[in-house]
């Protein structure tokens, strides 16, 4: 099982400085993987954005959107583009993950409905697909398209999945990744795929004696719209060297391919931290 982690995006202010040395201590580190968090209505960074500057200063590191929401962006020629020149940026590094969103003033901010979200993201699939057949919209893929993972929790989630993508983001623990992942794999190959569909888990963590009370404030404040189920998320970060070695077996043996651990919090030592106790399970 590889293991990424996230670009603080959502977890404060976000320098230059702060993304330049995180992208490149991941990339040290030997993360596999650097994701971002996408959200409109909070004060965090545009992943497309973040990713585009973190690709300008490494070289490695796959780059991944964990995930974005393309139905509240309006115009699929526009993000064809900016997803291919993010690709050809980073010669071929990019995963673009993708999901059809749960906060709904997301889209009562950018004039989009949220009812019918799902239907709205497969026919974005759809025509993203097109454009990119066409080629009439730049750049070309040089360096071929990125790998679309599906990320949500609805049956219609995992049908997508298997239309559309290689794989799934899951946000669960191990015991409910391993339902997830079984669930996967029996759609993967109802609708006709041959193979296997790659499954990604995403957890927090905030680590140091500072970690839990990091945890707390900035996943209450990150999820603060579903209320008491807020606190819930906060309490599962991983805030422990032993929760993180324990989350990595559980996830390993609940068949993950692929564990991204989200920081809650900017500080520089966090990725330090989280990379000394990765490498004492190498």
């Amino acid at each position: 099982m590889e293991i990424g982690v996230g670009l603080p995006t959502m977890a404060g202010e976000l320098t230059a400085n702060v993304l330049r040395d995180w992208a490149r201590g991941a990339e040290r580190h030997g993360f596999c993987t650097l994701a971002v968090l996408d959200r409109l209505v909070c004060d965090g960074a545009e992943p497309l954005m973040s990713l585009a500057a973190a690709a300008a200063v490494t070289e490695r590191i796959r780059l991944a959107t964990q995930v974005l929401i393309p139905a509240y962006r309006g115009n699929t020629a526009l993000l064809a583009k900016q997803v291919m020149t993010l690709q050809q940026l980073s010669e071929g590094r990019l995963v673009l993950g993708v999901a059809a969103g749960i906060r709904p003033d997301d889209f009562e901010a950018s004039g989009m409905e949220f009812r019918g979200r799902g239907r709205q993201l497969d026919r974005i699939l759809e025509e993203l697909n097109g454009i990119w057949d066409d080629g009439a919209v730049g750049p070309r893929p040089k360096h071929g398209r990125p790998q679309l993972l599906v990320g949500g929790r609805s049956e219609a989630a995992l049908v997508r999945m298997a239309r559309y993508g290689a794989g799934t983001v899951v946000v669960a623990l191990p015991e409910q990744f391993a339902q997830r992942a079984v669930e996967a794999r029996q759609t993967w190959t109802e609708q006709g795929r041959e193979g296997r569909p790659r499954l990604v888990a995403q957890a927090y963590y905030a680590l140091g004696p500072e970690g839990p009370e990091a945890a707390r404030h900035h996943l209450g404040a990150y999820y603060a719209f579903a209320g008491p189920v807020a606190q819930l998320i906060a309490a599962s970060a991983l805030t422990t060297p032993e929760a993180v070695r324990e989350a990595v077996a559980g996830y390993r043996q609940a068949g993950c391919d692929e564990l991204v651990l989200i920081p809650c919090s900017t500080e520089l030592r966090q990725l330090d931290l989280l990379a000394a106790v990765v490498k004492e399970n190498a």
